[in-house]
């Protein structure tokens, strides 16, 4: 399946603006011999399926000079990579799609691909790369007068800078975006601007102010994808306020209706700090299982947090060499992919771990104080429920 997805994309990179182009004969042998093997790999399941439509287009973008063929068939390959985690092989799709599209596109078609390049390296933790691509993406909408696509090109730096680890700058992104974004009618981008202020105030130690920004992004969000992942930030964050009930609440609505790995992984490593949190070592032991079965093939960020989270969840019950060790391979993964704001937290608790029996204190240090102390929180906590009462 490797070998026929690197032929497909070779046989597009023919239709290239920057290369000469190729004689009819030879263009029709490689057409023939691309299909043929694609044909071969019929039955092998839906990656054989968008081979073969990328082949096709690519044969009749060059036949009727119509490039802009082959923009549906490249963009469904990519999504497809990309939700099966292969974050590589997306990247290279799209990037063969808008070098060999440049100037040939929709204007549409080009943002969006930009869009997505930005969104796959940033999963690839290439922040440099998908700032690049974010901003690409705002210079093109901004030519097409596309206000809605200039609004999303900024989501996806506030996502960057937030990423990065740069928070105050993130909060300032945020804060702005929201402002600009208040009173339109785009409210699928209200919702990212209302979901991120609210993880950036979490991750600043003002959880209590950023559970109501959260809620409302979840009843903005329309796409359920986007609800459950703001119920698994939501989750997070009513834990670190020391709604424990609440956030098993949030994180049990994910793990019953999601079908995403990495955010059911997400879910699954909370629900493993709910049961530590609450000393309960056999539902520790029950999610730290359940959870370890996604986070192997995770992204970094993930599975530094799983072991980060066991590291807590070991020390909570006095295993203080267990939870050094998952510490460090925790720091280990983080420091390798750059990950700066996970670096920083593993070490102030690193530093801490053996100083008390349970370390909330440690922890509670960039989280706020384990009480429900506002009315807008227990509001929150009512309507999750009423989710699954």
């Amino acid at each position: 399946m490797g070998q026929g997805a690197f032929l497909a994309l070779r046989f597009v990179d023919l239709l290239a603006p920057d290369r000469e182009a190729p004689a009819p004969d030879v263009f029709r042998y490689q057409w023939a011999a691309t299909e043929r093997y694609c044909t071969e790999l019929a039955g092998e399941g839906t990656e054989a399926s968008h081979l073969s439509c990328i082949v096709r287009a690519a044969g009749e973008a060059h036949r009727t000079g119509e490039f802009q063929l082959l923009a549906p068939a490249l963009f469904a390959f990519a999504m497809y990579l990309e939700q099966e985690g292969h974050f590589e092989e997306a990247e290279d799709v799209l990037q063969t799609m808008v070098g060999v599209s440049v100037g040939r596109l929709q204007p549409s078609d080009a943002i969006s691909a930009w869009m997505r390049l930005g969104r796959v390296r940033r999963k690839q933790t290439d922040f440099e790369g998908a700032d690049a691509a974010y901003a690409e993406a705002g210079r093109l909408a901004t030519l097409a007068s596309d206000r809605h696509a200039v609004l999303l090109s900024r989501v996806g730096h506030c996502n960057v800078v937030h990423y990065c680890g740069n928070l105050p700058e993130a909060e300032r992104e945020w804060r702005a975006l929201l402002q600009d974004v208040d009173s339109t009618t785009f409210r699928d981008v209200r919702a990212q601007a209302q979901h991120g202020l609210g993880n950036i105030l979490a991750r600043r130690g003002n959880a209590h102010e950023g559970v109501p920004h959260l809620w409302r992004a979840y009843e903005l969000y329309e796409d359920e994808s986007q609800q459950l992942r703001t119920l698994n930030d939501l989750g997070l964050m009513l834990l670190a306020i020391g709604d424990v009930v609440g956030a098993e609440r949030a994180l049990m609505e994910v793990v019953r209706r999601d079908h995403m790995s990495d955010n059911l992984a997400n879910a699954k490593i909370e629900l493993m700090n709910c049961a530590s949190f609450r000393r309960d070592r056999v539902g520790f032991e029950r999610w730290r299982e359940r959870a370890l079965e996604h986070v192997p093939n995770e992204l970094p960020n993930i599975r530094t947090d799983y072991h980060y989270k066991l590291a807590i969840g070991f020390a909570r019950f006095g295993n203080f060499n267990r939870g050094e060790e998952e510490l460090r391979r925790a720091l280990e993964i983080a420091a390798a992919h750059d990950l700066h704001e996970l670096v920083f937290k593993i070490e102030r608790v690193q530093a801490g771990l053996r100083d008390c029996h349970a370390p909330d204190e440690v922890e509670r240090g960039e989280s706020e104080p384990g009480s429900l102390t506002t009315e807008a929180i227990r509001e929150v906590s009512a309507s999750l429920a009423a989710l699954n009462p």
